[in-house]
């Protein structure tokens, strides 16, 4: 067995063992409520750009910072979903037509591996984080949007950490050029 395959077998391992473990809270009408809603505003960026425009509105902000913030948002999405995910073929573990609860699910057409939603989420919380009193609360956002996509089983806990490590670096070097408003 070569080395890559130990270490790809190895990280199998580990999502189906996080993936066990995460059938418990599955199903459940409250967990299921929050984790599918995170999944569907993680789409698109659509939480993060709301946030971005809301944090624009009062008096005395400059709108630049929420253009700005959007912009940062599609050169995450173009260098994740156009350029790193064309590196990697994993396939999902789970699909939108599997999805046997009430609610809605839309079906990536990308890679599993890295999670865009993840990387999306932890590049913008580390951009809000840096700029904002409510640091940590941000992270916490990114958090249940990252970890949405394992409940919903649109991803592995693998794509999902690298998601997120990904999104926070590229919240840490790009995110210098958002405008602070």
């Amino acid at each position: 067995m070569t080395e890559q395959s130990q270490f790809t077998s190895r990280v199998d391992q580990l999502d189906q063992q996080v993936d066990e473990w995460w059938e418990r809270w599955r199903g459940m009408p409250t967990v299921d409520r929050l984790f599918f809603g995170a999944s569907n505003l993680g789409d698109f960026s659509l939480i993060w750009h709301l946030v971005g425009g809301l944090r624009a509105l009062p008096p005395g902000r400059k709108t630049g910072s929420a253009v700005g913030f959007s912009a940062l948002l599609g050169l995450e999405s173009l260098l994740v979903n156009q350029g790193v995910k064309r590196f990697f073929v994993r396939n999902r573990p789970g699909s939108a037509d599997e999805n046997t609860t009430k609610h809605q699910l839309r079906q990536p057409i990308t890679s599993s591996f890295p999670s865009g939603h993840a990387s999306a989420a932890f590049c913008a919380s580390t951009v809000l984080a840096s700029r904002s009193k409510f640091g940590s609360l941000w992270h916490l956002v990114a958090g249940v949007v990252a970890c949405s996509r394992i409940h919903v089983r649109l991803h592995h806990a693998s794509d999902v950490g690298a998601g997120a490590c990904l999104g926070f670096l590229l919240g840490k070097t790009i995110g210098r050029l958002v405008p602070k408003g």
